[in-house]
């Protein structure tokens, strides 16, 4: 208890310290660019312009931070009185860009004006207010710049050169790519605030004085680390994880919000060593070849980096070589670390939540892993594909089976992810649909699978429910489930639907793209479908797979060729050695053309058949067409 408060109070420093500097970002990157671009050894010097140089970060940024942290403090009048006690520590130590003192200086002028304002509260008399507040913020406000002029400037400035010169040691030594053993956790902590604001970029922008660029600003800001962690998620991570990994990356590495990739982390704290061993192999690889930045990179994105990286062709070498070796280092020891953990690993959506815990406040980038809230009482349950015509309607089937069985009061319906109710409380999607549902409805609770036939989710799901079960259950399901698949077909319409003719036995395909046009080819000379929805299930293949689970793919189209439709109907095609869908073995396949919600009924029993094993092995055995349609329609 006692650690976690320590970690709560050095967060909050951490904030408050970033609280000063973020908010005038645009005021370090101005100079910056202007120092880059005009300096004798900048692209296009200039003399007179590179006069801005110096003013600038000797007075214009420390002034910005103490009083954007006077302002923290006290609003206004903090500001004011803490940019005048600012300017004594400029004053006090002009060799040295005071970002130190005007931390200390900004928000201690705005605690003292405070108390006094505290103390007077009530106290003047009416018509005076405004010549003591002037005045009382004028004689405080030069009171501390004369204290800082003969004290605080000197102390910050000697701190600040043993702070300099303790750097110059771990470079010298070679020991500062050991600084990422506590850079990179740090990061992830919550804990870079008060690091990088705090040590590294006073320091770092001491050394632009005197060397042109500094590798400080690199050690927390490179994104090679993260980067390498969420390559490895692309390509060997699982679920949720993986699916979001791509996105995540872009986000991280453009856009440079770090906080993205934390929650993958957190996941398999192994992780914590590719970060660190990334980050060490980029700050070795900056020292080795002279890199470093004029000024801080933040947001730490790859833009950001090259807009502050100075004019010389191998500083631009350096930095973006210690971008790529972090990211390729980090990758690596990440691939081992998910290619030999168990399978059994935690989930995304509680690491980003474990994430926001740890940051003691709302997450800008939680949401993205986020299931949403699961309701405290549930009564509609969605499942949803692109088109709602086909996978949505089996995984629909056997919940809805599984919620009679369990004698719940809960309607279970499906539809396209375009057409999602308002009012559904809870939405199953394919893995790849989730970000598409969660954008349609971001307040749901959301449920990713990966096998609409056999999920584990579905028992899980059924278990958190079980508590609200009424008499009249029963009832109300089976309303649920007349509303779910409309009204039911009677046998004619069965046959219609599945003709023995359009049940195809002992076919072989080399890919599943050959296996979907003959389905849907099927289709076409069934009369089922017009022939553009050929080309549609091939389209609707290529947004996420129609692999079912258990050795069963149901193609169909989009929710756009639901027009190239004519009437429901099926056709079977039986691949006895299969065909390869995206690393799942298809044995049976359901080409699928659904109208009006006609066919939902046939395809709930094909559901119900084909989420046991052994009823799709008897499938795939079967020697003619009506002996596979005779186990069909046994259920």
């Amino acid at each position: 208890m006692e650690q976690s408060t320590v970690k709560v109070k050095i967060q909050k420093f951490g904030n408050f310290l970033s609280s000063m500097v973020l908010p005038n970002i645009g005021a370090f990157i101005a100079w910056g660019l202007i120092t880059a671009l005009f300096i004798p050894t900048g692209f296009i010097p200039n003399k007179h312009l590179a006069g801005l140089v110096g003013p600038m970060v000797t007075y214009l940024l420390p002034l910005l931070i103490g009083y954007t942290g006077g302002k923290l403090v006290h609003d206004q009048r903090g500001a004011v009185v803490g940019a005048i006690a600012t300017m004594g520590v400029i004053v006090g130590a002009p060799d040295t860009p005071m970002f130190l003192g005007a931390m200390i200086m900004g928000p201690l002028g705005a605690v003292v004006i405070k108390f006094f304002d505290k103390w007077i509260e009530g106290k003047i008399r009416s018509g005076f207010e405004m010549l003591v507040n002037n005045f009382s913020a004028g004689i405080i406000g030069g009171g501390l710049a004369i204290l800082a002029f003969l004290g605080v400037g000197p102390a910050v400035d000697g701190f600040t050169n043993i702070l300099v010169k303790g750097v110059d040691w771990l470079v010298g030594a070679g020991l500062l790519p050991l600084t990422s053993i506590l850079i990179e956790p740090a990061k992830i902590l919550f804990l870079n605030n008060a690091i990088n604001h705090g040590v590294l970029s006073p320091i770092g922008l001491e050394q632009v004085q005197h060397a042109g660029k500094s590798v400080l600003f690199l050690l927390e800001a490179n994104p090679g680390p993260g980067l390498g962690v969420l390559l490895a998620f692309m390509f060997f991570g699982k679920g949720t994880a993986k699916q979001s990994a791509p996105g995540a990356a872009i986000i991280h590495f453009l856009g440079g919000i770090h906080e993205i990739y934390f929650p993958y982390v957190l996941m398999k704290p192994m992780l914590f060593i590719s970060v660190i061993l990334g980050g060490m192999s980029g700050v070795f690889t900056l020292v080795m070849l002279g890199g470093g930045l004029v000024s801080p990179a933040s947001p730490g994105s790859i833009i950001a980096i090259a807009a502050v990286t100075p004019p010389e062709g191998m500083v631009y070498v350096a930095n973006f070589a210690a971008v790529i070796v972090a990211a390729t280092v980090s990758f690596i020891v990440s691939m081992i670390v998910l290619k030999s953990s168990k399978n059994d690993e935690g989930s995304i959506e509680d690491a980003a939540q474990k994430m926001q815990e740890m940051k003691g406040k709302k997450s800008s980038v939680a949401g993205q892993f986020n299931k949403g809230t699961m309701p405290d009482e549930v009564n509609k349950i969605v499942f949803a594909c692109d088109a709602g015509m086909g996978s949505s309607a089996m995984g629909a089937s056997l919940l809805r089976k599984k919620v009679k069985e369990a004698g719940l009061n809960i309607t279970v319906t499906n539809t396209s992810i375009s057409n999602l109710p308002s009012d559904a409380q809870i939405v199953i999607t394919q893995e790849k649909l989730t970000p598409r549902a969660k954008n349609k409805l971001p307040d749901a609770y959301h449920i990713s699978v990966d096998n609409f036939l056999s999920s584990p989710e579905y028992d899980k799901l059924i278990g958190s429910l079980q508590n609200d079960i009424t008499e009249e259950q029963d009832e109300l399901v089976e309303t649920a489930e007349t509303e779910a698949v409309g009204t039911e077909p009677n046998a004619d319409q069965d046959d219609d639907l599945l003709l023995e003719e359009n049940i195809f036995i002992g076919k072989q395909f080399a890919t599943k793209e050959d296996a979907i046009r003959f389905a849907g080819e099927a289709l076409v000379k069934a009369g089922y479908v017009e022939d553009s929805y050929v080309d549609a299930m091939l389209e609707r293949e290529g947004i996420t797979t129609t692999y079912m689970g258990n050795n069963v793919s149901i193609p169909h189209g989009t929710e756009e060729a639901k027009k190239a439709v004519i009437k429901s109907g099926f056709t079977v095609v039986q691949v006895p050695n299969g065909v390869d869908f995206d690393g799942e073995q298809a044995k049976l396949i359901f080409g699928i053309a659904g109208k009006d919600g006609t066919h939902l009924e046939i395809l709930s029993s094909i559901a119900v058949i084909c989420s046991e094993q052994d009823n799709v092995d008897k499938m795939v055995q079967a020697k003619t067409a009506k002996e596979l349609k005779d186990i069909i329609n046994s259920n």
